[in-house]
């Protein structure tokens, strides 16, 4: 397992879809993973401290987890099977649960649990981006400063 990091959201044209993109944390590859409106909007919610007046579905996850004492300890992207990104979210001791990958992400950035992904997925899904093609990566973090969750809204 390789360890992620979120560099944000953003939506794809010209058909209006949802990405996450996490990086390796310590390596090149980047790993795009098209999701839906809501959960890009409560990635990037967290991602920019906005709290809504009433939780949202992860929220309501974290604050569950937490009164129950079984912390995220991780969360897992481990396969991708004709095109769809499958995740475990790793609980208390030993706990394993399937889940989507952004509910995943979306609740790992909530409790601040580390985010792995499987060799093999990065291997089949990751992305190098040439050094000549930093900026691309650069303007993607501008438009990230930039984006508001209501951007991702219907």
């Amino acid at each position: 397992m390789r360890e992620l990091s979120v560099v944000g959201v953003r939506v794809e044209l010209p058909s209006n879809q949802p990405i996450v993109l996490l990086r390796e944390v310590e390596g090149d590859r980047y790993l795009p993973i098209w999701i839906g409106a809501v959960e890009a909007t409560a990635i990037a919610y967290e991602q920019q401290g906005v709290k809504p007046a009433r939780p949202l579905t992860h929220d309501l996850l974290r604050d569950v987890l937490a009164a129950l004492e079984a912390p995220l300890r991780a969360v897992e992207i481990t396969e991708l099977k004709e095109n769809v990104f499958y995740a475990d979210l790793l609980i208390g001791d030993g706990v394993r649960v399937s889940a989507r990958p952004s509910d995943s992400i979306a609740l790992a950035l909530r409790v601040g649990a580390p985010i792995r992904c499987a060799e093999q997925v990065l291997s089949e899904a990751g992305i190098v981006i040439p050094d000549e093609q930093e900026d691309e990566v650069e303007k993607f973090r501008e438009f990230l400063d930039q984006v508001r969750p209501e951007d991702f809204a219907g």
